[in-house]
């Protein structure tokens, strides 16, 4: 397995659609709505893939792990996304390194091309547990373009 670097960041916000103005005008950076995919997890987000960057919002009146998270420590990074050109071989060091996976992310090609018009071939990541990480909210993903 190769790392390859640190893919982007993601950002808490209250209000999707002013942090997207804000960072736009700050770094030039543009945004592509993928909210299509994020809402089953009670969020709105934009990518810039130029930026590096991923912001989520929570959507009103649902109850989202970033509703809680913006509750108890307001808006800011809350994960780190590192690609990597082996998913499986990352799943084989997590588990050998007795690191706990919250969550495996899959995307279908329908999903793919619904959520990042046809960007990837492939894009899967593990959500790994901050307690067994010394704290760093880290993902570990594989992202192949077209």
């Amino acid at each position: 397995m190769k790392p390859l670097g640190v893919n982007r960041v993601v950002i808490a916000v209250k209000d999707l659609d002013r942090a997207i103005q804000f960072y736009s005008r700050l770094l030039g950076a543009t945004f592509e709505d993928v909210s299509a995919g994020a809402e089953v997890f009670g969020v709105r987000a934009a990518i810039s893939w130029d930026a590096g960057i991923e912001l989520v919002a929570p959507l009103p009146g649902r109850d989202s792990a970033i509703a809680r998270s913006i509750e108890k420590h307001g808006e800011g990074v809350r994960q780190i996304v590192f690609a990597v050109d082996d998913i499986e071989e990352a799943r084989a060091r997590i588990e050998a390194m007795d690191i706990r996976i919250l969550e495996t992310i899959e995307f279908s090609e329908k999903q793919l091309e619904h959520q990042f018009h046809g960007r990837f071939a492939r894009y899967k990541e593990h959500i790994l547990h901050p307690g067994d990480t010394g704290g760093a909210p880290l993902i570990i993903a594989q992202f192949n373009p077209r």
